[in-house]
């Protein structure tokens, strides 16, 4: 086993286990490149750590040179001098090696987490930019994958597997050719065990390398499938609906296959050291029985024998991972360009160069003759990032078909329709989450693909059906919306929002941690915190699509009279799934099938007789004709 001294054998073992199936893989034009630009702010580190890596190597060699001389020069002609001399070379060599283990592993953190810092911030700052398109499609889990194991792998490109690659290739030159000098005989008979190792160790690396992706995969789909149910709308699915009994038997077969593969991998690994060592027992037996018939002959001495033993287990570590370091290559580029394919993917909706801040004032909301369609996949994602990959053949079908109304200061609009029929992405459209394909949507006269995204955000406020509340404290949610807000502040937004009485029962008040998604609220609590957010925002524009949808009518009584108050004095676009709550509304837009095919008031509409009334007798009557 001592044959992969200096901790070879782990690191064969890690080397063997790598999938070669990387190798097929094409890096993008460049990727090569653009890592020595991420390196380069590390150079003199990177150099350091080299230059402690190459004296590293050369200790290897020197310990076993200074062992033959012990024996040689030391014992035999019996000088005590000269064996306490070299026992105390041999002893500052150890204290050099161990200063230069700590120095190299200092070089190596500081590269490493400095380049995982690097690259962790560039990818989230990117990501959190990209259009809620991207979101809808992209599979979280790949993208939490691309921020901590391929960041991690492409570390691992300018630390281990850099550091890997430069010792072994020092440590085999001056090993093999300190060798050959001692004795090129024995040098190439030891050679020609290297393939009774290095073939079965191959074939053990890949049936451990299928049977570690399979590991992680199975480890995958049981992290999956607790993450599912232990969520707090899973847990309440599997409660409702669940089979406890089913769950556990389906859960305790993917468990039982991780356990099964895991015995499989520890018996692989198993015979991989059970091979090392029994390689290890013939070359020492080759080294001594051959060497030792030689110094009996005089061909040479007894140290040399011994330093030629010593150098025999440092020669096969570094001979067997240059064997598979075109895999370990491969594998860190392939980690740096994957994490660069996400770089590289261009927001749809960025800022533009010359970009102004939306003119101050009481907001008017023009839409000029607006169409759109939502984007192709091809657009706005991977294929990489989606757990079900299907390419989108052609563009999608257009959503806004010539759209054209405006919202004065101070007005409500109201937009009423039937699912589908592009409410919600007129909406968004007014807080820029997408761009229209033709036409323009003005803030004030800006167009606001001409505006800054700091200065829509200030401008336009947004309540969803399902407002989104963050696993932390009420007063962290609200400052969300202004992190400099006061608490006597938060409190007038929640005495605003018609909540402040119930924040306050609450034995932790504004520290009170609200949940998974907000989910130790009721649905009526959530969206008043999510209105207090917005009125602490306090934006010239209200947006609020189904704000009160699936709200009982206490909690809806509550939230409109709060809404009274977010409106009041603001440009207001106002998704309305129930029609009452409406008629006070300024204008009211009809929309089908992405047209406003009617506009006016309530009564005014009514009285036509048209769409909207049929809507209304619909929702009223339960029949389009009473």
């Amino acid at each position: 086993m001592a044959m992969m001294g200096g901790g070879y054998g782990p690191q064969v073992m890690r080397s063997l286990r790598r999938d070669s199936s990387v190798t097929k893989e094409r890096l993008a034009p460049g990727t090569v490149r653009r890592i020595a630009g991420y390196a380069r702010p590390f150079k003199g580190q990177i150099a350091g750590f080299l230059a402690m890596v190459v004296v590293g190597a050369l200790i290897v060699v020197a310990n076993p040179l200074l062992m033959k001389s012990v024996i040689d020069d030391g014992i035999v002609p019996r000088r005590v001098d000269v064996v306490l001399w070299l026992a105390v070379a041999i002893a500052a060599l150890a204290v050099l090696d161990a200063g230069l283990g700590l120095v190299q592993r200092w070089f190596s953190a500081r590269i490493g987490e400095g380049l995982i810092y690097n690259l962790r911030t560039e990818v989230f700052d990117h990501v959190q930019r990209m259009p809620v398109a991207f979101f809808m499609r992209a599979q979280t889990g790949a993208l939490v994958s691309r921020l901590n194991s391929d960041v991690i792998g492409a570390q691992r490109a300018l630390t281990s597997t850099l550091s890997s690659v430069v010792s072994n290739v020092v440590s085999l030159v001056v090993v093999l050719g300190a060798m050959l000098v001692l004795s090129w005989q024995i040098t190439l008979v030891a050679l020609v065990l290297l393939p009774i190792f290095i073939f079965p160790a191959k074939w053990v690396g890949r049936r451990m390398s299928a049977l570690t992706r399979e590991q992680m995969q199975l480890d995958a789909e049981m992290s999956s499938m607790m993450t599912e149910r232990f969520n707090v709308a899973g847990a309440m699915v599997a409660k409702l609906y669940g089979r406890p009994d089913d769950e556990a038997v389906h859960f305790a077969a993917r468990a039982g296959r991780v356990r099964d593969v895991g015995v499989i991998v520890a018996m692989y690994g198993a015979v991989f050291r059970i091979a090392l060592g029994l390689v290890a027992a013939l070359a020492t037996a080759l080294v001594y029985g051959l060497g030792g018939s030689l110094a009996v002959n005089g061909v040479f001495e007894l140290g040399t024998l011994v330093a030629l033993a010593a150098l025999l287990m440092r020669l096969y570590g570094p001979l067997t991972s240059l064997s598979n370091v075109h895999v370990d290559v491969m594998t860190a580029l392939v980690s740096f360009d994957r994490v660069f394919e996400v770089l590289d993917l261009k927001p749809m909706v960025a800022e533009a160069p010359d970009a102004r801040p939306v003119p101050g004032g009481p907001v008017t909301i023009e839409f000029d003759d607006v169409h759109f369609r939502y984007p192709a996949a091809s657009e706005v994602s991977l294929a990489s990032l989606e757990s079900v990959a299907r390419p989108d053949t052609g563009p999608s079908q257009p959503v806004l078909k010539g759209v054209t109304f405006t919202a004065r200061p101070g007005e409500l609009v109201a937009l009423v329709g039937h699912s589908g029929a592009g409410k919600t992405t007129l909406t968004s459209l007014v807080s820029r989450l997408y761009d229209a394909n033709e036409g323009a949507v003005r803030l004030n006269g800006l167009d606001v693909r001409d505006a800054t995204m700091d200065s829509i955000r200030n401008t336009v406020g947004v309540v969803m059906q399902d407002s989104h509340l963050f696993h932390d404290t009420i007063g962290n949610n609200l400052r969300y919306a202004r992190p400099e807000a006061t608490d006597e502040e938060i409190w007038e937004a929640l005495r605003a929002a018609q909540i402040a009485d119930l924040v306050g029962a609450l034995p932790e008040g504004l520290d009170t941690v609200v949940g998974d998604r907000g989910y130790r609220l009721s649905g009526g609590e959530k969206q008043r915190v999510a209105l207090a957010r917005l009125l602490l925002k306090a934006p010239d524009v209200v947006v609020l699509d189904e704000a009160t949808a699936h709200l009982d009518s206490e909690s809806e009584a509550a939230v409109q009279q709060a809404l009274k108050i977010a409106l009041a004095g603001r440009t207001s676009l106002v998704i309305a799934h129930r029609l009452s709550t409406i008629r006070e509304a300024d204008t009211i837009l009809v929309i089908q099938d992405g047209q406003v095919v009617e506009r006016g008031g309530h009564d005014e509409l009514l009285a036509r007789n048209g769409a909207y009334a049929e809507l209304y007798r619909t929702q009223f009557t339960g029949s389009p004709d009473a």
